[in-house]
């Protein structure tokens, strides 16, 4: 008896016509995943870049600028809504031409100064492309929102080919990513009372907060002015305590 190869229902010029279709929606599938790999590896070697340079600030300058890193891939329905909204047809050609934040790097700092050498320091790079950058620290939105937003792309090498791919990224400080993270959650409940009133009180929190960021940036440089005792024991052991570092 020949086994059934659970396709048996394609036999016939209807069966012709799906199974079409099913190699149609296959080579879509992959040529997805294939977009979205590349996608996927440009995080993953834009992340790398930010943990090598945090690595190189706590060896020398012995601390660290970085505090945390988020990732983010777009969804399907993200790229397909975004794209109905700007009114273009979602091919592949169209999804890498038109769309800068597919792939989305956020990385949090604990000060100010670190989020422009962060910066500085990742364009900077031979391989690295800034294609927009876009400054809300120094102008915020009329919301109150701050961060620092660069549209990058990076080369991806793989087995036979090299790509460059797109990437979002944006840094900012602890406290600025706490209120844009309480904003975003406040922004999209329904039906609010006294919307205006919310809008103006969370602008009084981006201010307060700035302000907040600005003090700790004063007081953290006032204790870096404070010239240390070099000599002695204790002043030994501190400095035997910072060379050992765990890499790994």
């Amino acid at each position: 008896m020949e086994k059934e190869n659970g396709l048996g229902f394609l036999n016939g010029d209807g069966g012709s016509l799906l199974l079409g279709q099913a190699m149609d929606l296959l080579d879509d599938v992959l040529d997805y995943k294939e977009l979205m790999m590349g996608y996927a590896c440009a995080i993953k070697e834009i992340n790398t870049k930010f943990e090598v340079l945090d690595t190189e600030f706590e060896v020398r300058y012995k601390r660290n600028p970085i505090s945390s890193i988020e990732t983010r891939l777009k969804s399907q329905t993200s790229i397909i809504e975004k794209m109905a909204r700007l009114g273009i047809p979602p091919t592949r050609e169209n999804i890498e031409e038109h769309l800068n934040d597919i792939a989305g790097i956020r990385v949090i700092c604990s000060y100010i100064d670190d989020i422009y050498l962060l910066a500085d320091a990742l364009t900077r790079q031979d391989d690295i492309k800034l294609i927009r950058r876009k400054d809300y620290i120094s102008n915020p939105k009329p919301n109150g929102y701050r961060s620092l937003h660069l549209i990058i792309s990076v080369p991806i090498f793989f087995a036979e080919s090299v790509k460059e791919v797109k990437a979002e990224v944006q840094i900012r400080t602890i406290a600025m990513d706490f209120w844009a993270s309480l904003e975003h959650q406040i922004k999209y409940k329904q039906n609010v009372e006294h919307a205006e009133k919310v809008i103006a009180r969370l602008k009084e929190c981006a201010d307060e907060i700035a302000h907040v960021d600005e003090t700790m940036q004063e007081i953290r440089i006032e204790m870096d002015n404070i010239k240390e005792d070099t000599t002695g024991p204790q002043a030994l052991y501190e400095k035997l305590k910072k060379i050992d570092i765990n890499f790994i």
